[in-house]
C-alpha cells in the first residue's frame, strides 16, 4: 500500500532526487513484494524492470541503504527488506493476515532482515509474530519450543473454528434454514472472520434464534440483524441485551428490537 502522504513526506521531498523517488515506488510496489515487508529480488531483474544498468541499480541500492537508511539487502540470498513496511501495511490484524504472515516468515532465509522490519511493525499482535525471529543461533532451543507452544497454539484454534462452525450449521439445518443452501451457509461463516464481534459464533448463533422466534427463516433477515449490530456497535451479546432493555416502555429511544426492525 502506497498512502498519498507519500508525496507530503519530509524526507521524500527534501532528500530524494526524481530518480530516488521512482526507484522507492518501484520498491514497494514490484510484483516480487509480500506481506511482510520481504521478499527475493535480484539486481538483474530490477535493472530490466526500471531500464536502468547494473551500475545505476547498485548506485540506487547503496543511496537507500547508506543514506536514505530505507532498505538493506543481502546479496547472498537476494533477499530485500523494507525497513518502514509494518508503518504503513501492518496496521490491523485479523486471522487471515495472521496466517499469511507465519508463512511468509517462515520461508526468509535472512533472519536478520526479519527483526529489521518487525521492530517497526505497529500491531502487537503481528509483531510478537516476528519476535518470534529474534534469537541468536545459542537460542535455538527457545525459538524451537516458541514454535511448538505457536503450532500447538494453532492446532487448538483451529479445532475451536471447526467446532464454532459445526454449532452453527447444525443450527442451520435443524431449525429449517434450507439443508442444501451451501451458498447461504457460506456466507453466515463468512461472518466468522469478517465481522468485528467479540465473540462472532455467540452473535451468530443469537441472530438464528431471533430468526426462528420471528419466523424469518432465510439468510437475508439474519444477516440483517447481524449488520445492524455492528452498526449500532453492539459487539457483545451483554450489549445487545442491554440495548434491548433500554427499549421497554419507560426507558431510553430503543437502539435495537428485532420485532421493529424489516430486513
Amino acid at each position: 500500500m502506497v498512502h498519498t502522504d507519500f508525496w507530503n513526506d519530509g524526507k521524500v521531498i527534501e532528500d530524494m532526487t526524481p530518480e530516488d523517488k521512482f526507484f522507492f515506488l518501484y520498491l514497494l510496489t514490484n510484483p516480487n513484494t509480500t506481506q511482510i515487508g520481504i521478499y527475493q529480488i535480484t539486481k538483474k531483474q530490477i535493472a530490466f524492470d526500471m531500464g536502468y544498468s547494473i551500475e545505476s541499480v547498485n548506485s540506487l541500492m547503496n543511496r537507500f541503504i547508506e543514506h536514505h537508511g530505507l532498505i538493506r539487502y543481502n546479496p547472498d540470498t537476494r533477499e530485500l527488506a523494507v525497513k518502514n513496511w509494518g508503518k504503513y501495511n501492518l496496521v490491523r490484524g485479523g486471522k487471515p493476515i495472521l496466517d499469511c504472515i507465519k508463512a511468509e516468515l517462515k520461508e526468509v532465509k535472512d533472519i536478520t532482515l526479519i527483526k529489521y522490519v518487525g521492530v517497526n511493525v505497529p500491531n502487537d499482535s503481528i509483531r510478537s509474530i516476528y519476535e518470534l525471529y529474534y534469537v541468536t543461533s545459542n537460542d535455538t532451543s527457545t525459538l524451537r519450543g516458541e514454535k511448538e507452544e505457536e503450532e500447538k497454539e494453532q492446532q487448538q484454534e483451529k479445532e475451536e473454528e471447526q467446532e464454532d462452525v459445526r454449532e452453527i450449521i447444525n443450527f442451520w439445518d435443524n431449525n429449517g434454514f434450507g439443508l442444501n443452501n451451501m451458498s447461504g451457509k457460506e456466507r453466515l461463516l463468512s461472518w466468522l472472520d469478517d465481522s468485528k464481534f467479540k465473540n462472532p459464533k455467540e452473535m451468530i448463533l443469537k441472530a438464528l434464534e431471533i430468526a426462528c422466534s420471528n419466523n424469518k427463516r432465510y439468510l437475508k433477515y439474519v444477516e440483517g440483524i447481524l449488520r445492524n449490530w455492528e452498526n449500532e456497535s453492539l459487539l457483545t451479546l451483554a450489549e445487545v441485551e442491554q440495548s434491548r432493555n433500554n427499549s421497554k416502555p419507560g426507558n431510553k429511544k430503543p437502539r435495537y428490537d428485532p420485532k421493529k426492525d424489516r430486513f
